[in-house]
C-alpha cells in the first residue's frame, strides 16, 4: 500500500512538471523604434512638417521630440530654443 502511495504521488509530480514545461514560450524579440540621439539643429523652413511626438527618456531611447514629414522623421532636442516657435500649427501624434 505504501509503495503505491509513492509510485502515485511521483506520476502526479511528473505529470505537473511536464505539464508547466509544455506552457512555457520563450519571449518574443520586440524592436526599439525611437530617438536614440537629438540633435539641436534647427529643421529648415522649406521642410514641411505634418506632426510631432513627445518621446520620454526609456533606455535606449532619449528624451525627444520626433516632428513627422510625410517620409521622414527627425529627433530633435527638446531643450532647443526653436522647438516650441516650430511646433505652433502642428498637430501632437499620439500613441
Amino acid at each position: 500500500m505504501h509503495l503505491c502511495w509513492k509510485i502515485t504521488l511521483m506520476l502526479m509530480v511528473l505529470v505537473c512538471v511536464s505539464e508547466q514545461q509544455g506552457n512555457f514560450r520563450r519571449p518574443t524579440r520586440v524592436g526599439v523604434n525611437c530617438c536614440k540621439e537629438v540633435s539641436n539643429a534647427r529643421i529648415p523652413a522649406k521642410i514641411s512638417l505634418i506632426g510631432y511626438k513627445h518621446q520620454n527618456a526609456l533606455d535606449p531611447c532619449v528624451e525627444a521630440i520626433i516632428f513627422y514629414t510625410a517620409n521622414e522623421k527627425y529627433c530633435s532636442d527638446p531643450k532647443a530654443r526653436w522647438i516650441s516657435h516650430r511646433m505652433k500649427g502642428l498637430k501632437e501624434i499620439k500613441d
